[in-house]
């Protein structure tokens, strides 16, 4: 007789199936770094077999290079989604902890992504940093046009791009302290820091 987890796998739709063999792959890079994956070691997990895996991806760098695609495109859309909006329509201050405390909280709702991101397991391929920077190059490139008026009057910055690059790479390091240790750092420790920071910044 088939078991219920048989029976549960084999009514998955082809969409189903891919997303779901993505979702493992993830996991096995997340607990043993891309060089732990295999088309075996994904199968095994998944409760299918080897020939599943094969028909959906091919080979194992097609894969890896879906997987690197998802999440590159879903931590973008999340970022986009928090993004510091026109600071010369917003009180500026109150805008960039928004900002702060939003991309934060994507980033512990979904960790494993926002790890792959920002902090590359080892045996990543050349791919995934690739996209990686072609990814924080838009952020910034949409983060330089929101800044450029500063904290308002006579407080425009004098080089938008390098205020946009200075704070992605801030909010980034804030986020990789919360991932790896979110007892030590977490959200309210982080955002309250950034608030003392501004406080000095805005005068």
């Amino acid at each position: 007789m088939m078991s219920v987890k048989a029976h549960t796998q084999s009514r998955l739709s082809a969409a189903e199936r891919r997303a779901q063999l993505l979702d493992v792959t993830k996991e096995v890079v997340a607990e043993h770094g891309f060089h732990g994956v295999s088309i075996e070691a994904v199968a095994r997990a998944a409760g299918v077999s080897r020939p599943i895996v094969y028909g959906h991806f091919h080979d194992l760098p097609g894969l890896l290079e879906a997987l690197i695609e998802r999440e590159s495109e879903r931590a973008l859309e999340q970022l986009s989604a928090v993004l510091v909006r026109d600071l010369e329509a917003h009180e500026p201050r109150g805008e960039l902890l928004r900002a702060l405390r939003a991309y934060l909280d994507v980033a512990r709702a979904d960790p494993a992504t926002w790890r792959l991101v920002l902090m590359p397991p080892e045996g990543a391929p050349e791919s995934l940093r690739e996209r990686i920077a072609i990814g924080r190059a838009a952020v910034v490139s949409q983060l330089a046009v929101a800044v450029r008026s500063g904290f308002g009057p006579g407080r425009e910055s004098p080089d938008p791009e390098l205020t946009a690059a200075t704070l992605s790479a801030f909010a980034d390091e804030q986020v990789r302290l919360m991932l790896t240790d979110p007892e030590r750092y977490p959200v309210e420790r982080i955002v309250e820091h950034a608030r003392w920071w501004l406080d000095r910044l805005a005068g």
